[in-house]
């Protein structure tokens, strides 16, 4: 996928909590799908170490499934 200069900084950026915040549709769930699997790959952080938040049981399942799908692909 082709990050703008936003996503990518959202998914690079480390020492820091961060929020997404952006409108329907604009990559949101993508970015930190990204951001969450590189941080468990590429930087060794364990899952128990994050909180993700989300404004739905729906969502986070979504989120969810997406994480795992992402994390599978990628080993």
């Amino acid at each position: 996928m082709k990050w703008t200069k936003e996503q990518l900084e959202a998914i690079e950026i480390r020492g820091k909590n961060i929020l997404v915040s952006a409108a329907a549709g604009s990559g949101k769930t993508a970015v930190l799908v990204e951001r969450i699997k590189q941080l468990i790959i590429r930087d060794e952080v364990p899952l128990n170490r994050m909180l993700i938040v989300t404004f739905s049981n729906a969502a986070a399942s979504e989120m969810r499934e997406k994480i795992v799908n992402s994390i599978s692909k990628a080993l």
